[in-house]
């Protein structure tokens, strides 16, 4: 291990206060090399909600702040573990590590750009640890086997599973701090989570490797977390203007995939490599790129072009959708989870026709979307509990959370405003 020392460093952060990083420490003097790479730094420029702002006016968080805050909370669990159990403290650097650049694969429009491009941030987020020459020389020169330690908690690998339960789990610091701190930039009130007290109850078991969570003084607070989570994710991620948000940037991207391939439209090579990737992935192959190129892009330069294509009369149809999203002049969604999969498509067909009778592109202006809300799930180990017959899942222990098991599925109609008798009229018909 190379004991390079730095400046300390502090961030205040509006949902944890101070965060202070020791430059004196070796782990903590890498953390804050980490963050000064250009790779980390792109973060500052990709909105943590996509596309939630048009909605919520304060959800302008960046996932700059938001790994920051993974990175607070995982050091503040796992010291307070370390400081009982010394056989952890040679896992701090992965730990830490791990829940600073967890995010660092992120797409322009975050969780939206995924859906838009067909990239995954999990996938990058390993090609930057093994490619990016300065993330990847920082913690190679900190430890040899450090990277590889790295890919192995992405992957769900890393021999001490308690490492890779503070990173992604179903009880996890990435989810405290998202949901703490959505819910403080959007005003949401469902946010609110008891950490002090979820910190406090959580325990490492020596047998297992594994976090440890006493029943009986942990049930309430980890039953309160699963509220909120499902709380959050139907009241603000799930929001009807956001799907219709991120339905028209969806489209936009692909009228412009369109033009691009027609060769009717110029674009900048960082976009015209992505559209390119975009393309490939739609038809089912790799959304490749050189890691360059994939870094090189984030929401500003994405959106940049809108001005000129909302201006610009080429195309009436990138036109119209780029200045709608400029000018939050977005369509309008109407639930329809209640009808039968045949009323839908024929409900799609009506609409359709009466567009192109006006002469709207049905594949541009109309679509269904739908969003699925689980409160728990249990994939992988889920959530243990410690009681005195052992170890339980918390979905045994908890009638609350055996309700949060189940899927609970909304279908969303969207289609601009006019046509809001035609799907009135279908409805109440």
């Amino acid at each position: 291990m190379a004991l390079r020392f730095c400046k300390s460093r502090t961030y205040h952060d509006p949902l944890h206060g101070a965060i202070s990083l020791d430059g004196g420490d070796a782990v903590e003097a890498l953390l804050i090399r980490l963050i000064d790479t250009p790779a980390f730094q792109r973060l500052r420029r990709i909105r943590q909600l996509d596309t939630a702002f048009f909605t919520f006016h304060g959800a302008e968080g960046s996932r700059f702040t938001h790994s920051v805050g993974v990175l607070y909370i995982t050091r503040r669990l796992f010291d307070k573990l370390a400081r009982r159990y010394a056989e952890l403290r040679p896992y701090r650097a992965v730990t830490l590590a791990s829940a600073l650049l967890h995010d660092i694969g992120h797409s322009p429009f975050s969780h939206a750009g995924e859906e838009i491009f067909g990239c995954h941030h999990e996938a990058w987020t390993a090609r930057i640890l093994r490619e990016d020459p300065q993330v990847s020389t920082l913690l190679a020169e900190f430890d040899p086997q450090l990277p590889a330690q790295m890919q192995q908690v992405l992957q769900k690998q890393f021999p001490l599973p308690l490492v890779g339960q503070l990173i992604s789990s179903q009880l996890d610091c990435d989810r405290f701090d998202y949901l703490m701190r959505d819910s403080l930039l959007t005003g949401a009130q469902y946010g609110h989570l008891d950490l002090d007290r979820i910190v406090t109850v959580m325990d490492y078991d020596p047998e297992t490797g594994s976090l440890s969570i006493p029943a009986r003084k942990g049930l309430g607070a980890i039953e309160h977390y699963l509220v909120v989570r499902y709380f959050m994710y139907t009241q603000v991620y799930q929001h009807p203007k956001s799907l219709c948000a991120r339905f028209i940037l969806d489209r936009l991207f692909k009228r412009a995939q369109v033009l691009l391939q027609r060769g009717e439209i110029e674009l900048d090579p960082v976009l015209t490599a992505w559209l390119w990737a975009a393309i490939a992935a739609q038809k089912g192959d790799p959304f490749e790129l050189p890691l360059p190129l994939y870094l090189a892009a984030d929401d500003g330069l994405f959106s940049y072009p809108f001005r000129f294509w909302a201006m610009s009369g080429r195309d009436p149809i990138l036109a119209d959708l780029s200045r709608r999203y400029l000018d939050r002049d977005l369509f309008k969604a109407r639930n329809i989870t209640h009808l039968p999969e045949e009323d839908r498509q024929t409900l799609v067909a009506s609409v359709s026709e009466k567009m192109r009778r006006e002469g709207l592109d049905p594949e541009s202006y109309l679509g269904i979307r739908s969003a699925h809300t689980q409160g728990y799930s249990l994939y992988a180990q889920g959530i243990q509990l410690q009681t005195e017959r052992g170890c339980e899942e918390i979905a045994q222990l908890s009638p609350l959370v055996r309700a949060l098991v189940k899927t609970q599925q909304q279908v969303w109609l969207i289609f601009p405003r006019p046509y809001s008798d035609i799907v009135e009229g279908f409805l109440y018909a």
